[in-house]
């Protein structure tokens, strides 16, 4: 059993609760698309999916059919009290009021290796969130989210298109992404102005570049992302740099895939480690 619109209403309205803008609220009143979105999760019993956004329950519902065990987070404290209403039957639903930008993710999924989050993101939080989990949180490894079909199409963007950029080559260094469905405004309460896709990104084991040296010189490169890159990264890396890399410095950042990024990064790093340190002037030690 799972939220139709006139579901979605009612439980507003009892508790005298309106869609928060701030929140970026957009609850999903489509029995069809959250059932899709649980099977497109691959979850059954004995897997562990962590939920952000679980609003009223719809998706919530139709994940706990699926027997797998729930973490449903909620920032809202108004809807909190209806969310754990709607799950009070469903015994492998945990409901949480928490903040998803300021968990403790170690102390939250401590004591299992592999979660699956499964998410209804609001828009303004979406990117930076996936973005740091997953920098931070290995334990998450699978995702499934649905987000806005620009930001969807970024996560999973090849080289040489117009939606590639420094997220596409972050998503592609942590795990493969890949748009596999798109959801109507219509099944919204309140309807956005924007389409929504739903992603799925899948963990693997990162190349062996530093990542700190990486997503710096990534970060470097996209924000002038017109410019070749012997020019937008000409304060960071030595000219030689390129030939080390086999990378052509008259290259723009959007035609390097995520290898091209990482030979660059290793061979910046090898480049500072033989450039010789200069003696002081005086004579005396360094």
């Amino acid at each position: 059993m799972t939220h139709s619109r006139p579901t979605i209403r009612e439980l507003l309205a009892s508790a005298s609760l309106a869609p928060r803008r701030d929140l970026g609220q957009n609850f999903v009143a489509d029995p069809n698309t959250v059932r899709r979105i649980a099977e497109l999760a691959h979850v059954g019993a004995g897997d562990r999916v962590v939920e952000i956004g679980a609003g009223l329950g719809s998706l919530t519902l139709a994940l706990a059919d699926t027997g797998a065990d729930i973490t449903a987070i909620e920032v809202d404290r108004g809807v909190v009290p209806i969310l754990r209403d709607v799950v009070i039957d469903r015994p492998n639903v945990h409901v949480l009021e928490a903040d998803a930008m300021r968990l403790d993710w170690e102390q939250l999924l401590a004591g299992h290796d592999h979660w699956v989050l499964v998410a209804n993101l609001p828009y303004n939080v979406a990117t930076p969130l996936i973005c740091d989990l997953l920098d931070e949180v290995p334990a998450i490894s699978r995702m499934l989210v649905m987000v806005q079909r620009e930001a969807a199409e970024r996560f999973a963007a090849a080289p040489r298109t117009s939606a590639y950029g420094a997220v596409s080559v972050k998503t592609a260094y942590w795990g493969t992404a890949k748009v596999v469905g798109h959801v109507p405004a219509s099944v919204f309460v309140p309807r956005p102005n924007v389409e929504s896709a739903l992603v799925a990104i899948t963990r693997h084991d990162p190349p062996a570049t530093d990542p700190d040296t990486l997503f710096m010189l990534v970060r470097a490169g996209f924000g002038q992302r017109r410019k070749m890159l012997r020019r937008s990264l000409s304060a960071i890396v030595a000219p030689d740099t390129y030939d080390v890399a086999g990378i052509s410095p008259t290259s723009r950042p959007e035609e390097l895939d995520v290898e091209a990024w990482c030979r660059l990064a290793d061979a910046h790093l090898e480049t500072l480690l033989e450039t010789p340190l200069e003696a002081p002037a005086d004579g005396g030690s360094p």
